[in-house]
């Protein structure tokens, strides 16, 4: 699948609402690709007690929930289609599910295109380089 359709997905889904008079959802939304070719979706979930979660959380929680892990390419966008890199937080999160997922391909902005092991260098569970 190409970017530019995973972005129209993400997109689908910014929907920026109140839940409750402190929690907000849905002002970011990520799509990721499993090696097997299937698309799972999520939202953010803003909460101030700061038990809330991002979109790619939400997203992998679908793909764990359909028995997948690897995934293989992952786009996040704000209102106005705005490409966001995952945070430091999803990086990892995203490292740990599968052991191959460092090689899951992210766009970032301005159409370019890194590998989360790019973004997350010197991971805490892999042997340093000499």
């Amino acid at each position: 699948m190409k970017f530019e359709e995973l972005v129209s997905l993400a997109m689908e889904k910014v929907n920026p609402r109140q839940l409750s008079g402190s929690t907000e959802a849905g002002a970011v939304a990520a799509a990721i690709e499993t090696a097997s070719g299937n698309v799972y979706l999520g939202v953010n979930i803003d909460a101030p007690c700061s038990v809330g979660f991002c979109a790619e959380h939400a997203a992998i929680g679908a793909m764990v929930t359909a028995g997948e892990n690897r995934i293989v390419k992952m786009a996040a966008v704000k209102k106005g289609g705005i490409i966001i890199p995952p945070c430091g937080r999803c990086r990892e999160f995203i490292c740990q599910v599968h052991p191959d997922n460092g090689d899951c391909e992210v766009l970032l902005s301005g159409g370019r295109v890194v590998r989360i092991d790019d973004l997350l260098p010197s991971r805490w569970d892999r042997p340093a380089e000499n």
